[in-house]
């Protein structure tokens, strides 16, 4: 069983940062993916960020040059930096982790945190 540990999230005004952690088991950590979906109420699921064993990185188009993804490999823990926060970033984030190091937005990741909620508003 791959279990996931997130911290991180909360409320936030626009333009805000914030920044959620993801501790990973050193099995999928060291040869796999690790990456960051979210969720809001209406919408569907989408793939934000993720970062794979050889630290290539995926960003989706909404957030690239406002979040930024990376591994500290001592920690096994996989971090999220979200800048410039914007209302539409509002959402429950899930940490995911597959044992494939290929990032893809065709098919999820196999295992998933509890979710943690970001919220942006004045």
């Amino acid at each position: 069983q791959v279990q996931l540990v997130e911290s991180g999230g909360g409320s936030v005004q626009p333009g805000g940062s914030l920044r959620l952690s993801c501790a990973a088991p050193l099995s999928i950590f060291s040869i796999g993916a690790v990456g960051w979906y979210r969720q809001a109420p209406g919408n569907q699921r989408e793939l934000v960020a993720a970062i794979t064993s050889r630290s290539t990185t995926y960003y989706a188009d909404s957030v690239k040059g406002r979040f930024t993804i990376s591994r500290d490999n001592a920690k096994h823990t996989v971090y999220l930096q979200m800048n410039s926060l914007k209302p539409e970033d509002t959402a429950v984030y899930y940490c995911a982790a597959d044992y494939s190091p290929i990032i893809t937005t065709t098919r999820v990741f196999a295992y998933w945190g509890q979710g943690t909620q970001v919220t942006v508003s004045s």
